[in-house]
């Protein structure tokens, strides 16, 4: 339980909504996709590029150049399927293992 401190200087209003990623934090900074039990596979012919999978991956595993969406970044995909269950033309299924 967060207690509040009554001489916080953030207004309520600068607070970010709770279950938002805004970015890998440390993840980049270490090779984290070993712990992978699951892997998104990419169909490259099915993808729209509409990156809606982009902002819902958790370690910025996808990588996105002059507006196209790359292959996965494997070495900090955690491989938890977000991406997966929001991409809308199936140009993303998961694999058990690495």
């Amino acid at each position: 339980m967060r207690t509040v401190d009554i001489n916080e200087k953030s207004p309520w209003q600068d607070i970010t909504e709770g279950n938002k990623v805004f970015e890998s934090a440390t993840s980049k900074n270490f090779c984290t996709g070993e712990w992978r039990t699951s892997t998104p596979v990419f169909d490259k012919e099915k993808c729209k590029h509409c990156l809606l999978c982009v902002p819902v991956c958790p370690d910025s595993s996808i990588p996105v150049k002059d507006g196209c969406r790359g292959e996965f970044d494997y070495d900090h995909c955690k491989g938890c399927g977000i991406c997966a269950k929001v991409c809308p033309f199936n140009a993303i299924t998961m694999r058990e293992g690495k």
